[in-house]
């Protein structure tokens, strides 16, 4: 049994931050009238707000607000679990201890005799680990409610984990183009009006999970490389209401190439 006396001042100093914010929680909930009334449920979008948050400042790079947004996220874990605690279901201590027993079983490489010297062969032995664990398909682990882009990658890096998977990026490439063809096959030549609304949109997802595909190959993520451009277009599209305001014109009114102008200015900051 460790003691503290055992742990360097480090460790220690780690644990009584720990606890003050746990006495801290205790406190809330006892006497603040916000806290008391919380749920599961009714911190549920909270929680949700505050990762894509953190997503954010992770994206900007902003150390000081990652640190915040962490604290923020902390704070939500312990108030789950101070709620559980008061129906007796489980308390923190258990929540600690059941991903310490996850980690330990799924890292067999580590704490066990199986050998794995690469990322993929940790990734197939987590896979085969989940599904004696009761999970009926390796995509069972995918939550429901992924947005679907991020959704998209992780059935596609669950199946690899499984074995089933392209063996070369040119067959992946191929497959894009095939994809992109079999959507343009859905509009008129003339005008590029679409013939079967429905099924061209069957072809655009496919499409799109097929590059998805591609982006894995070729170690991009495709989620931050989509959050990248929809920042930079942000920024562009800010800089032309802002530029063109201050020069006296409404966007409204300027024609497209007058947009242009301010829009190709705006590539170069």
């Amino acid at each position: 049994m460790i003691t503290l006396s055992d742990l360097p001042e480090s460790r220690i100093q780690q644990l009584l931050a720990f606890d003050r914010l746990l006495n801290i929680m205790d406190d809330l909930r006892a006497q603040c009238p916000w806290d008391k009334k919380q749920t599961m449920h009714s911190l549920r979008h909270l929680t949700i707000e505050e990762t894509y948050e953190l997503s954010d400042a992770i994206m900007e790079n902003d150390l000081p607000e990652i640190k915040k947004e962490l604290g923020d996220i902390l704070l939500h874990i312990i108030f789950y679990a101070k709620i559980a605690s008061e129906t007796n279901d489980f308390e923190i201590k258990d929540v600690l201890h059941g991903i310490c027993e996850k980690l330990i079983v799924r890292h067999p490489h580590i704490y066990g005799d199986v050998k794995a010297d690469t990322e993929e062969q940790v990734k197939q032995n987590w896979e085969q680990i989940k599904l004696k664990e009761g999970n009926k398909s390796v995509l069972g682990g995918v939550p429901a409610s992924l947005p679907a882009l991020i959704k998209g990658m992780r059935i596609q890096e669950k199946a690899r984990g499984a074995g089933f998977d392209w063996e070369e990026k040119q067959q992946v490439w191929e497959k894009v183009e095939e994809e992109m063809q079999e959507f343009k096959e859905h509009f008129n030549a003339d005008d590029n009006s679409i013939i079967d609304k429905e099924k061209a949109e069957g072809e655009f997802g496919d499409l799109l999970f097929s590059l998805v595909n591609y982006a894995r190959f070729i170690d991009i993520n495709p989620e931050t490389a989509l959050e990248r451009t929809n920042k930079k277009f942000i920024k562009r599209f800010t800089y032309l209401e802002t530029q063109s305001r201050a020069d006296g014109k409404q966007l409204h009114e300027m024609t497209l190439a007058e947009m242009d102008e301010y829009w190709n200015k705006a590539k170069t900051l």
